[in-house]
């Protein structure tokens, strides 16, 4: 019990002052990058891009810059004295038991992952029953020496017999694909090789499913696959000619097994919707002609339901629920079960014969019960202000499984029984941190173009703006994707220290429904660097902070939100973390990589109408020589495959040759490389603590914070 004790709160006793920027004698200058004179033409314009040759991830010279880079980064951050504090705090708190929510439930069989906190990974269980004994399905360590292969569930079969699962390897988003019968532990002679598998769908019979397989060539088929059957004799039945630069393929099939639906998105902008009838016979048929709308569907009894923001005549942004009769399913026939209102929709589920829907009223959850008719019957009540992740249920069942987190609300399962209207705890995670010490508070400013933006701050209570408090801000702003409040270890610590977290709801996301989103996409772009920027300046307009105690985050989309911030004001900011990110934007046209739809939300150089505005932000070819830049941390590794690791190689180099205030001012560009995992995991419980010790090591260090 001592390891939840509040002296926890002090387990350092001793405060260590982080030290001032080392002066020039002190900090050594990064290892050198070869220049190349190559240059390209593109529209008219000609375009310098000195280290194109970094983009050859396998060549002996990029493979030795790599080793150079991750040394010279290790050399600067592992002497930190506090450094040790903050693993030894973040152990701490990463170090505890938890459990997820199931991820799967069919039959009264319960599928989920748990880990124990001594364990490096979790492992996929069953449960057999609510109260059912607890066994272990996929053990990471059974599948490889180094934990380095992990198991990803996909779909269990009706009857609870039989998973698909894949297997991916160092965190890539390729996997094999393979088929486990839970009764006898074993897998089925079905095995895939590693490919792009995005998504599947048993028959409800359980004899095959549908699975779709991504190419770079083709964009992504659907094919039918007879358990038994050689996997290279698998029928192909949707998704030629649809092209790459789309997300297609089976999206689910009706509990009576005469309909599939197949799903077309465009980018993140809007989908189409094909059903086929089995009985019928036929192709799956276009039932979304030309609506250009987001629909998320699926399947409930003998109907469909979808969430769209399609409306004649003005759409609705916002979202609403409609019902669809599968057997004549033409818009104009569509029912309306639930408005838009003033909430932006997030996600629904039907169990036991209501329909539960998760909407945001400012960037704070809610979830409302409605009858499939659409009648208003309460919300399920929540611990507070907070956010609901997935709504995760089923149309034949009772029951409603969420989690929920909030900033300084560990994350915790919850499971509604529908008949009995009642929640109740089904897993809870207790790091030893204490939430009635900090506070949460929301604040409006304005952004550029006059519009409005909420941002969450969080830090300890009665804490008060002295212009001087060590402060990281967060956004992401793209592909639709909220940004809610959420616990986190690396903010737990932070707040603990006395600094402030920020997370800025700008542009780009679904906070406000599609409006929102389409604000912060291709030509407008711009807006979403706009509100990060404003939300900068409002933090030390508002005395929280100041320029010189400021640092950004962001990963992935927010590493490109962060790399536009650091090159349009790198006098706003003196620490960036910059992960995984996207940064050429004028070469991502080029550049192999698992998501070609990005090209709908971000724009295609090879488009002059797109190259204009891409050009106008794109970090990479913003970095201008002699600037006086922030420090920045640039992370990524070689089995990204979603987001190319050659952007931070790019862009590390181009920083170190440019920044007029590295060694000078004690303001390294630093590179954190790792040869092993990727975009989509891959890293042990002590490789996530490991790499958060760097990132809050080098703030801490670069901000002047004291770390206790």
């Amino acid at each position: 019990m001592s390891r939840y004790s509040p002296l926890l709160l002090l387990a350092v006793a001793l405060s260590i002052p982080a030290p001032a920027a080392p002066q020039t004698s002190e900090l050594p200058a990064p290892p050198p990058t070869r220049q190349e004179d190559f240059k390209e033409v593109l529209h008219g314009v000609e375009i310098a891009d000195p280290y194109r040759w970094l983009e050859d991830q396998q060549s002996p010279e990029t493979r030795r810059w790599i080793e150079a880079q991750n040394r010279y980064t290790r050399s600067l951050l592992d002497p930190l004295p506090f450094r040790e504090a903050i693993r030894r705090r973040l152990t701490e708190l990463w170090r505890v038991d938890t459990t997820s929510i199931p991820v799967e439930e069919r039959a009264g069989r319960y599928l989920f992952f748990k880990k124990k906190a001594e364990e490096e990974l979790a492992t996929l269980y069953l449960r057999r029953g609510l109260d059912g004994k607890d066994e272990a399905i996929l053990d990471p360590r059974s599948l490889s020496a180094d934990l380095s292969v992990t198991a990803d569930p996909m779909e269990l079969s009706r009857d609870g017999r039989r998973l698909i699962y894949g297997l991916r390897r160092g965190g890539e988003d390729e996997m094999e694909l393979r088929v486990l019968d839970l009764d006898t532990r074993r897998d089925l002679p079905d095995r895939f090789p590693r490919g792009l598998y995005r998504g599947v769908a048993w028959k409800p019979d359980g004899s095959g499913f549908y699975y779709n397989l991504q190419s770079r060539e083709t964009g992504t088929l659907t094919r039918f696959h007879k358990l038994g059957a050689a996997p290279a004799d698998d029928a192909e039945v949707f998704g030629r000619g649809l092209g790459r630069d789309v997300w297609a393929g089976v999206s689910e099939v009706s509990d009576d097994g005469r309909f599939v639906l197949f799903d077309v998105g465009h980018g993140w902008s809007y989908n189409d919707l094909y059903l086929q009838d089995l009985t019928a016979g036929g192709p799956p048929r276009l039932v979304t002609p030309g609506l250009k709308a987001t629909l998320d569907v699926q399947f409930a009894g003998g109907r469909l339901l979808a969430m769209t923001d399609w409306q004649k005549p003005d759409g609705a942004p916002n979202g609403r629920i409609v019902a669809i009769d599968p057997r004549d399913p033409a818009p104009e026939k569509w029912r309306e079960i639930v408005p838009a209102g003033p909430d932006a929709l997030q996600g629904f589920a039907v169990a036991g014969g209501k329909l539960f829907v998760h909407s945001l009223r400012d960037v704070t959850s809610r979830i409302r019960i409605f009858s499939l008719d659409g009648k208003p019957e309460g919300e399920v009540p929540l611990p507070g202000p907070g956010s609901v992740g997935i709504l995760q249920a089923r149309a034949d069942g009772g029951e409603v499984f969420f989690g929920f987190q909030s900033f300084t609300v560990p994350p915790v399962v919850y499971r509604y029984d529908v008949a009995a209207r009642r929640v109740d705890t089904w897993a809870q995670d207790r790091p030893p941190f204490q939430p009635a010490l900090f506070e949460t508070r929301q604040v409006w400013y304005t952004s550029k173009d006059g519009t409005r933006v909420p941002m969450f701050l969080v830090h300890r209570k009665g804490l008060e703006p002295n212009g001087q408090l060590p402060t990281r801000l967060y956004g992401y702003g793209g592909f639709r994707s909220s940004q809610r409040p959420f616990f986190s270890v690396t903010n737990a610590f932070w707040i603990e220290q006395g600094g402030v977290y920020a997370l800025a709801n700008i542009r780009g996301g679904s906070e406000f429904g599609e409006d929102w989103h389409r604000a912060g996409m291709l030509e407008k772009k711009q807006n979403v660097f706009d509100d990060f920027i404003a939300a900068a300046e409002w933090l030390v307009a508002n005395r929280y902070t100041n320029p010189a105690k400021l640092a950004i985050e962001g990963g992935s989309n927010g590493g490109l939100l962060v790399g536009a911030a650091l090159t349009q004001r790198p006098d706003l900011f003196r620490a960036v973390v910059c992960r995984f990110p996207d940064l050429d934007m004028i070469g991502y046209r080029r550049f192999e990589n698992n998501n070609p739809p990005a090209l709908q939300e971000y724009g295609d150089a090879s488009k002059p109408e797109h190259f204009k505005f891409l050009l106008a932000y794109s970090p990479y070819q913003k970095v201008k020589p002699g600037t006086k830049y922030p420090a920045v941390l640039l992370t990524t590794g070689d089995n990204d495959t979603r987001v190319p690791p050659l952007q931070a190689r790019k862009m590390t180099a181009r920083l170190q040759a440019a920044t007029a205030s590295g060694i000078a001012s004690g303001r390294p560009v630093l590179l954190l490389y790792d040869t092993v995992a990727g975009h989509a995991g891959g890293r042990t419980a002590g490789k996530v603590i490991e790499d958060s010790t760097l990132e809050l090591a080098f703030v801490a260090w670069q901000l002047g914070m004291e770390v206790k």
